[in-house]
């Protein structure tokens, strides 16, 4: 890797983690389309991992206060439930449907009533979410538009919210990591890369640690109207990259 692609990769860790510090997604999504650009599929993939394990376990130890602990025990549940089915099968599906399924998720889960909307902090909402987030980030590397419909309209504090997906994010990337770096294949020398992960890792724990004063800001009122924006703006993006890829 070059020193510019270096420096790229630095200021898009920084500014990737940096937002989803503040909003608690986004920077997951905005990472791999650049790590994408830069690198093979399952070097993508496992960098992305390492560094959002770094970016969500430090977000998590900020706010540790705030994670809801019976949440995340049952979205282990069903982290487990999909990693069984994947570690069995190794599928991998055409990008194009993981595309439109990222995409048209947000819309239907702002378009429900609210006593049908799927909520983490609701009777098996997160068991699902667990199970269903876990097979996105297998099949595609995020599952940032999915993961949010279970928050986005869930009435908590907002750092309850950052904290507790954080949380989850953790395990998640966890499993991610094992799949694509033992199971799939391994990776090339760009993952292996000693100064390529170090800075990857640097500026995951810097972009996290600046973004905890601007969270502390934000009334909850805000941050639901700017997340719930942010959802269906990423919907959008993923909508049209997915039909573009059928024409």
């Amino acid at each position: 890797m070059t020193g510019l692609m270096l420096g790229g990769l630095a200021a898009i860790v920084l500014g990737s983690t940096f937002l989803a510090g503040v909003f608690g997604m986004a920077g997951g999504v905005i990472l791999m389309a650049a790590l994408l650009f830069m690198m093979p599929l399952v070097d993508a993939m496992v960098l992305h991992g390492m560094t959002q394990l770094v970016s969500n376990g430090w977000r998590s130890v900020l706010w540790h206060r705030y994670i809801l602990w019976s949440v995340l025990f049952r979205y282990v549940l069903g982290l487990i439930a999909a990693g069984c089915v994947f570690f069995s099968f190794i599928l991998l599906p055409d990008e194009r449907v993981i595309f439109l399924m990222l995409g048209i998720v947000p819309f239907l889960g702002l378009m429900l009533p609210q006593r049908l909307v799927p909520q983490a902090n609701k009777r098996f909402g997160a068991e699902l979410c667990g199970f269903l987030c876990t097979a996105l980030q297998l099949l595609s590397g995020v599952s940032g538009p999915l993961f949010d419909v279970f928050f986005v309209r869930a009435e908590l504090d907002r750092r309850v919210v950052v904290a507790t997906k954080s949380a989850c994010q953790v395990v998640t990337h966890l499993a991610k990591l094992v799949y694509f770096g033992l199971l799939v294949g391994g990776t090339t020398e760009i993952a292996a890369d000693p100064m390529v992960i170090g800075v990857a890792l640097f500026m995951a724990f810097a972009g996290t640690t600046l973004s905890r004063p601007f969270l502390e800001r934000l009334s909850d009122r805000t941050f639901r109207r700017i997340t719930m924006w942010i959802v269906m703006t990423i919907g959008a993006i993923y909508l049209v990259r997915g039909v573009a890829g059928f024409l």
